[in-house]
């Protein structure tokens, strides 16, 4: 159980993704011929259970794009149900304080580093991987290939961001962008200083910790200067709003308007 996207990212590779909204199996297949390094499938605001994001996981793996989730929240079922059907790593939304993260690593990382419930679900091929013939390896492996990525858009995770990349069990930080310069008052405004500084804080907490730094961009020269930045991972656009500007382009081309 090789999280291919965190070997990437160990290697120092600029890793770029996209979030996954339109709900389909021939989506994903699709996605994973464009070169992409990873998709976020969006459970927040997207319409998907644990059950359909199976199968989306299952069709990622095939096509070897790497498949996180972004639960819609930080409770334990939102949680467990996405790793137990195989995501390679949780992307959680609307974190709030240090203690809101501790606990987040209790649901999603198995003893010593937490206590997640354990079962051999799909994940572990029903306890049939190699990596899963025993309950230490199980646990071993899926502490050290399975990511758990807080999401940095609230004042109150800004504010304890240090402490909270410090944690054992943290792997990385999503910094969202839009949700964050609206937390501070200044909605999409990121040339504004205290939103640049805001995110450039996040980034630094990250980076100090070891940890992987992951942020949305919604344009190519946004997701080109967090690369410059220093930002190991960037989650560009979404897939529904790709194809509506790429019809939108070829339209306006092809009938002159």
């Amino acid at each position: 159980m090789k999280n291919l996207l965190k070997q990437k990212m160990i290697k120092k590779e600029k890793v770029l993704g996209t979030i996954f909204e339109l709900d389909s199996e021939l989506v994903i297949e699709a996605l994973g011929f464009t070169g992409l390094d990873f998709v976020i499938i969006d459970a927040e605001h997207g319409p998907f259970s644990a059950e359909s994001a199976a199968k989306f996981i299952r069709t990622a793996e095939i096509t070897a794009v790497t498949p996180l989730v972004r639960v819609p929240d930080s409770s334990r079922s939102s949680v467990l149900k996405m790793l137990d059907v195989g995501a390679a790593g949780l992307v959680v939304p609307c974190i709030n304080s240090f203690d809101e993260v501790k606990q987040l690593i209790e649901y999603t990382k198995y003893f010593p580093l937490g206590n997640r419930g354990f079962a051999p679900t799909r994940a572990t091929g029903y306890g049939n991987k190699e990596f899963a013939k025993t309950l230490d390896s199980t646990f071993q492996t899926a502490n050290t290939e399975t990511l758990l990525i807080p999401q940095c858009e609230t004042l109150g995770c800004l504010e304890q961001i240090e402490e909270i990349v410090a944690l054992e069990g943290v792997d990385g930080i999503f910094v969202g962008p839009y949700d964050l310069s609206v937390a501070l008052g200044k909605p999409a405004k990121f040339d504004d200083a205290e939103v640049v500084g805001a995110i450039a804080k996040a980034l630094d907490a990250t980076k100090k910790s070891g940890k992987f730094a992951f942020i949305y961009a919604g344009n190519t020269d946004a997701a080109k200067k967090h690369f410059a930045q220093g930002f190991d991972a960037v989650a560009y656009n979404m897939d529904a709003i790709m194809l509506i500007d790429a019809y939108k382009t070829a339209i306006k081309s092809i009938k002159g308007e």
